[in-house]
């Protein structure tokens, strides 16, 4: 999964639909915010079929990454500073 894999994130989900994933984090999190085709997160561009939803679940954010031919992922890492700029840029729905 390019260099997010150097990152080392705990898989939760493989091979999932785009709306799989969405209904996994709006369900399994207490924050969510909604990105475009696009965004960056991680230095990594996150694509898919919008809306694609991010959650926050403390200091881990669970997301959707795509990696070509080799399907969609539902992944977990440490927020870094990622969580700040995402509550910065996106609006978010909270429970």
């Amino acid at each position: 999964m390019g260099c997010i894999e150097d990152l080392k994130p705990e898989v939760i989900l493989s091979s999932v639909t785009f709306r799989e994933a969405r209904e996994f984090i709006e369900e399994h999190t207490r924050e969510v915010y909604y990105v475009e085709p696009g965004f960056r997160l991680f230095e990594e561009y996150l694509i898919g079929v919008p809306p694609i939803a991010i959650g926050v679940d403390g200091s881990d954010l669970i997301f959707p990454y795509t990696k070509p031919c080799h399907g969609t992922f539902l992944l977990r890492l440490p927020g870094d500073g990622e969580i700040e700029r995402l509550r910065r840029e996106r609006k978010g729905k909270g429970k």
